[in-house]
């Protein structure tokens, strides 16, 4: 809370200007029953009137108002088309609009533009009596129109037009101010940075019966030290520590200013992690918080086109869904690679819960598949949100609520949106969830205020008259605190000046009084940072700048207090593991082990194996699995009709293995555009292939060979037939050339062919890799002796599952290129070995 301290410079503000209130209460006979005090902003409200009470404990005060505090109590009846400042209501109001104006085809488009355009407006409008309000309109409607008369513009000026005639028909809550405040005895207003219109209007309707007193007062800097982080990380620890500083030295309460939303919000994180007590004034979206989040989650994942991970992620966050029952359910569509939801929902004619969790996730996305009126769109995301579970836990949640009512899913509330006549119009899903998108990123939560705060997260600029022994402002840089703040809207420097709105050279004068004001303060640290998140240099605010030049405050010292860390590295890890038999031996695996032991034990013996991403984009590896299939298929055909055109049928192949594999969109684009070249090349290889005699035998087939103790098991690509009758294993490559040839050449280190070949009792076998080239080049790279190398690496595997039965060291390489891509990388921890 905010505590009057007799010698802190806000007391002494207040009982001066209290006591000047007293003046002219008495030198114009007022009563303070009868008498109002228009602060700036809200939180100014209880300091002055405890200011006032501890000035006079008894007799009446006057009432210290803020003009939208003001209205808000005297009560305001919205009408059907008038603005309301909700921003769903607004948005239905927003397309009756432009359905009049006839852009009701454009109506998705321009409907959160317009809403946007009519709430600065009216904020003028609202400043004007209403007598006057139509004078008003008339200059608005001219300033809007001048300069909008190119076709190109024509969106734009239809906006600007349309938001002048709703600010200047609707009625505002202000309209109660301009009839109240003839009953006053006085009106006192309290100017801050920059005068209110709406403050000023009141005051001259009053007359002689008002009065302006400046709440700004001059005096001198307080201790400002500088500190300059690298990096806004660092900035965010840097601003966190100068306040834990602050509140080691006993100036409590801290102010931290939030001139950026998310550099706050890691302070705040940092603070909390401490037990620091904080008030925050200034909140955050409501979209960003996780009740929304579960709102959103709920309607992405009823779309029609949504996602697998979008319907998973819903469904992990389901109270009412088991996560066991996810966890299989996701297990199964990542096997699949299933990225659209359309095609695991074929998964529930299944067994198992899972089968059961797909279907009845169907039911709850049908319920919000038809277009349906706001009302019926609300009562089926209640009931939604009811069924899944979720509506308890919004219900207990401060967000939560806030969700609930902004949306309007309360009972009372849907009985409210029922009798608003914009409300009948029929939504689209994606309407109605653009429609709850915009409403809650409109809202902003502020979370419950804490009753003894020991930090207090405010604007720089609402500084003034608050009673804080310190300033913290982190995020003093040209692109979060720039010298002159663009204005908001699309409005013209003419068009602001017609409507009453504040002009660029208006914020940059109230930006520089509440810079001076801030730093005012007894005590300031300013912070900025030298890069940004993107590694982009950034430069100091230009009132950072000019404070260097003009006053040259010191640099503070870094106020993180170093600890010393005792270092304990990680030691390189070697594993037994002769209680984990392996059964089961297949060329990857044999791989694995070759290339790191530990990776062996890691991913083979323990069956640790990375989720496999769903929705991610095609790459070389789906080129090479949809050639694979392409492939097989083309000579599988091509040996029952011989006289086939290769050409025509190869194509054919490629069109049905696109569409099995759900390949047909934009990401497989560049690999289909190679595709005639690939053709073209592959056949020409095929003819010189079958020139010299060779033959297509099988494709895809699998294998088995008994070795010792384990089981050898594999798939071989292709099986061809030489002239003399040999056959020949061939493994499809669509790498670079180069990197197959490297395969073998040092034949005893590959072990692909090697093993395949380990898989046929054949001693005659022949093994090459086809390396098919996205260029139009297809060329055969061959293994030599195979059939020796095929017996070294028979020998070492036996070699190899004896030692690992009988208990040796499994160690961790940490060497080559299979640490780059090793899924097992932060198991044995590799980036964190001590040599």
């Amino acid at each position: 809370m905010d505590v009057i301290a007799p010698d802190h410079r806000a007391a002494q503000l207040w009982r001066e200007l209290l006591g000047q209130v007293e003046a002219q209460l008495q030198a114009r006979g007022a009563h303070p029953s009868r008498t109002v005090v228009l602060l700036p902003y809200a939180q100014l409200m209880p300091v002055a009137r405890r200011a006032w009470a501890a000035l006079h404990p008894a007799g009446f005060a006057p009432r210290f108002e803020t003009s939208m505090n003001w209205a808000a109590r005297l009560g305001h009846v919205v009408g059907s088309d008038d603005l309301s400042f909700d921003m769903g209501r607004d948005l239905l109001t927003a397309r009756d609009w432009l359905e009049r104006a006839g852009l009701g085809a454009r109506s998705g488009l321009l409907a959160g533009r317009l809403v946007e355009a009519a709430w600065q407006a009216a904020s003028a409008a609202a400043a004007v009596p209403p007598a006057q309000r139509a004078e008003w309109a008339a200059g608005a409607r001219a300033a809007v129109s001048a300069g909008l008369d190119s076709p190109v513009l024509a969106l734009e000026a239809a906006v600007a037009r349309i938001a002048v005639e709703w600010a200047a028909a609707s009625r505002h809550a202000s309209d109660r101010l301009f009839d109240a405040v003839r009953a006053l005895d006085l009106l006192v207003v309290c100017e801050g940075f920059q005068a209110d219109p709406l403050a000023q209007a009141l005051a001259a309707l009053a007359g002689e019966k008002s009065a302006q007193l400046p709440l700004d007062r001059r005096s001198e800097m307080g201790q400002l030290a500088l500190h300059e982080a690298p990096d806004p990380d660092q900035e965010a620890e840097l601003a966190a520590a100068c306040v834990l500083r602050q509140l080691a030295a006993g100036h409590a309460p801290v102010a931290l200013a939030a001139v950026d939303r998310v550099l706050t919000r890691r302070v705040r994180a940092l603070l909390g992690v401490r037990g620091v007590a904080v008030r925050d004034e200034t909140g955050w979206k409501l979209s960003t918080t996780r009740a929304a989040a579960h709102v959103m989650g709920a309607l992405r994942a009823c779309a029609w086109q949504a996602s697998s991970d979008a319907v998973l992620d819903w469904l992990k966050n389901a109270p009412a869904v088991a996560p066991g029952t996810v966890l299989a359910l996701e297990r199964r569509i990542r096997r699949q690679g299933l990225r659209d939801w359309a095609d695991a929902s074929r998964l529930g004619g299944g067994e198992g819960g899972w089968a059961l969790l797909v279907s009845q996730a169907d039911r709850w996305r049908e319920a919000l598949r038809q277009p349906r009126p706001l009302p019926q769109w609300q009562q089926a995301l209640r009931d939604l949100l009811q069924d899944t579970g979720h509506w308890p836990l919004l219900q207990a949640d401060d967000a939560g609520r806030q969700v609930l009512e902004v949306l309007g899913l309360s009972e009372e509330a849907q009985l409210a949106w029922s009798g608003l006549p914009q409300a009948g119009r029929r939504l689209s899903p994606s309407e109605f969830a653009s429609w709850v998108d915009d409403s809650l990123e409109a809202g902003s939560f502020v979370p419950p205020a804490t009753a003894e705060a020991q930090v207090v997260i405010l604007p720089f600029n609402q500084l003034l008259a608050r009673d804080f022994w310190a300033l913290v402002l982190p995020g003093c840089d040209e692109v979060r605190l720039p010298l002159s703040p663009e204005p908001p809207g699309a409005w013209t420097a003419s068009q602001r000046a017609a409507l009453g709105l504040p002009s660029r050279e208006m914020l940059e004068q109230e930006r520089r009084a509440g810079w001076r004001h801030a730093l005012q303060l007894p005590r300031v640290d300013i912070l900025w940072r030298r890069t940004d998140e993107t590694g982009e240099a950034v430069l100091p605010s230009p009132l950072v700048e000019a404070l260097r030049l003009q006053q040259a405050p010191p640099t503070g010292a870094d106020p993180r207090e170093p600890r010393p860390l005792a270092l304990h590295a990680v030691p390189r890890p070697d594993i037994r593991a002769p209680g984990l038999p392996v059964t089961r031996l297949s060329a990857s695996a044999y791989e694995d082990l070759r290339r790191c032991p530990y990776r062996f034990f890691a991913l083979r013996q323990l069956g640790l194996q990375e989720a496999a991403e769903i929705d991610v984009e095609v790459d070389k590896r789906d080129f090479g699995n949809w050639l694979h299939q392409v492939l097989r298929a083309f000579h599988e055909q091509l040996q029952a009709e011989p006289s086939a055109d290769r050409a025509a049928l190869l194509d054919d192949c490629a069109e049905q293995a696109t569409a099995g594999l759900a390949l047909a969109g934009g990401e497989f684009l560049p690999f289909a555009a190679a595709w005639p070249q690939v053709r073209d090349g592959y056949l020409a290889w095929l003819r010189e292939h079958e020139a010299k005699g060779g033959t297509f035998s099988s494709a895809e087939t699998e294998h088995e060979m008994p070795l010792g103790s384990v089981q050898l098991v594999g798939r071989i690509d292709r099986i061809d037939r030489l002239a003399d009758g040999r056959r020949v294993v061939i493994d499809y490559k669509t790498e670079g050339l180069d990197a197959t040839r490297e395969r073998v050449r040092i034949p005893q280190e590959d072990t692909q062919l090697a093993f395949y070949a380990a898989l046929l009792d054949d001693d005659s076998l022949c093994a090459a890799y086809v390396n098919v080239g996205e260029r139009g080049l297809t060329r055969t790279v061959e293994h030599p002796d195979v059939a020796d190398t095929r017996d070294a690496l028979v020998a070492g595997i036996l070699d190899d599952m004896r030692r690992i039965a009988e208990g040796v060291l499994l160690p961790a390489l940490g060497e080559g290129r299979a640490c780059e891509f090793c899924a097992a990388r932060g198991l044995c921890r590799r980036d964190f070995w001590h040599d």
